[in-house]
């Protein structure tokens, strides 16, 4: 019926149908060959509306597309990598948003009040109240503070309201788990086939442009490899952060499936880490794991853990045992107090110092080397390389605002440890509240050694990972429940397979 309407019209209104669709063809064309532009963007509202029609019907659809596309933006190779990094995450999350406000009755909005909401709550209010800052005697720069803004401080209130809105009970968190390690197994089999079989064109124009001084080094001898990601610090920090998650999910969990599945991606994921030769991946390993010794409440696991880890350590700080291999190499040089890199870091961070002693509220958010002009007192701060997140948020919201930043996310951090030491009764839930937290302390310090904390996809994932812990009490009761049911799955089918090998032998 609606392919008979459409030949009656395009016969009637001739080349006209045809012109337009061809214009939505080559808008579609542009938008992932050349960015999105004004024309691009007008063609392609049609698509837009579609996406917001479908998301009424499948709505864990588009929280799983957010996932996927969160997930895969930065990759090199990814046709949707010319436009704006934040543009898709920022649609399906204020979508996923409205659908929840639209359907208010099935809405778990009573869940969202808790001490990690009022803390982003207060970080959002600080930056934007930024927009005032006027430290530059540029004036007001409301463009550049909004996109600055909106990577600091608001994706962080979107990624709260979408997880605890839409991950809602223990078999949506069991599917969440799933999705993200095999994004995870997926970048790790990436990495090996970047080493493997060589880069695809558009990642070897990164290596061969932008990231050749970071990425090629010993004269070309070592590659630092960055997988799905956009480069090698955000990959290596993010993956070992992943490590740190699934490796305490595997060891905390009771059904075997879920243990087997989330300690290979672990293990997948520790191997990962070293094709990127980002020396900070390994202290946010081990951090991630001490942590876990203090919430696992447990003398079995936390001394073998201990040891393991331990022994790990010393082999890479104290041996040469692997020297062999340049990733490992440059790994160990992390260790290094005379590291050229990290003292020319210290030696920038004394510049910034300087000039940030008459700028408490910082240089602004959104104010960088693009709009502060040459002959500005603070254009050397503009210019200056952070190196990492903490550095850069000092650089942008001052003394005041790293101060600000660093008490609300120990809040969040500690409240989200009261629930696993306190609240949960489940040993299994437990373990997953502790790996968040956990993976949670991993991306930050990795956020204290390399600008990765904001980036795609580590934000989304990990301040939704411990968003996930204020959840928890919330759905334990329905998680105890499916838990059983699967143990007794699992016992029925041990029963049977015993019985199976008892009468073989008859």
């Amino acid at each position: 019926m609606a392919s008979t309407a459409f030949k009656t019209y395009a016969h009637e209104h001739g080349g006209r149908v045809s012109l337009l669709f061809l214009l939505f063809l080559l808008a579609i064309y542009q938008f992932i060959e050349a960015g999105y532009n004004a024309f691009a963007i007008i063609c392609m509202l049609p698509a837009l509306a579609l996406v917001v029609l479908g998301a009424f019907h499948y709505r864990m659809l588009t929280f799983w597309a957010l996932f996927a596309i969160n997930y895969l933006i930065q990759w090199h190779s990814f046709p949707l990598s010319g436009i704006p990094t934040s543009l898709p995450n920022e649609m399906l999350e204020i979508i996923l948003l409205a659908l929840a406000i639209i359907d208010v009755q099935e809405a778990k909005f009573e869940r969202c009040g808790n001490v990690m909401l009022l803390a982003l709550l207060a970080w959002a209010s600080f930056c934007t109240l930024e927009v005032l800052n006027n430290t530059s005697d540029l004036g007001i720069q409301a463009g550049a503070w909004y996109s600055g803004a909106r990577m600091m401080a608001f994706q962080l209130l979107y990624a709260f309201l979408v997880y605890t809105l839409y991950i809602t009970n223990p078999k949506l968190l069991i599917k969440y788990l799933y999705v993200w390690g095999l994004f995870a197994l997926f970048a790790t089999f990436w990495v090996w086939k970047q080493q493997q079989f060589g880069l695809t064109s558009a990642e070897n124009s990164f290596l061969q442009g932008r990231g050749r001084t970071t990425h090629l080094l010993q004269a070309g001898t070592l590659i630092r490899y960055f997988s799905i990601y956009g480069d090698a610090a955000n990959f290596g920090i993010g993956i070992a952060s992943t490590a740190v998650a699934f490796l305490i999910f595997g060891i905390t969990q009771k059904i075997k499936r879920y243990r087997y599945f989330f300690l290979t991606i672990g293990l997948a994921c520790t191997w990962a880490m070293f094709p990127s030769g980002t020396r900070t991946a390994t202290f946010c390993l081990i951090a991630g794991i001490i942590v876990y010794i203090f919430l696992s409440k447990s003398i079995k696991i936390a001394i073998p853990v201990t040891i393991l880890f331990g022994v790990a350590f010393f082999l890479l700080a104290f041996t040469t045992i692997g020297n062999g291999n340049q990733s490992i190499r440059r790994m160990r040089t992390a260790f290094d107090k005379n590291d050229a890199s990290s003292n020319q870091r210290t030696i920038n961070q004394a510049v910034m110092k300087k000039y940030l002693a008459d700028a408490p509220f910082g240089l602004g958010i959104g104010m960088g080397y693009e709009n502060v002009p040459a002959n500005n007192k603070y254009r050397k701060l503009a210019t200056i390389p952070p190196d990492s997140e903490y550095v850069f948020i000092w650089i942008h919201t001052g003394v005041f605002g790293i101060t600000i930043f660093l008490i609300l996310t120990a809040v969040m951090f500690v409240g989200a440890c009261w629930i696993v030491l306190f609240r949960l009764e489940s040993s299994s839930l437990r373990g997953l509240g502790a790996g968040f937290c956990c993976a949670f302390v991993s991306i930050q310090l990795g956020g204290y050694g390399n600008q990765v904390l904001m980036q795609f996809p580590n934000c989304l994932i990990f301040y939704g990972g411990l968003t996930l812990v204020y959840v928890l009490p919330w759905i334990e009761k329905d998680w105890i429940d499916y838990e059983n049911e699967q143990l007794a799955v699992q016992n029925e089918k041990k029963r049977l397979k015993l019985e199976k090998k008892k009468a073989s032998r008859v």
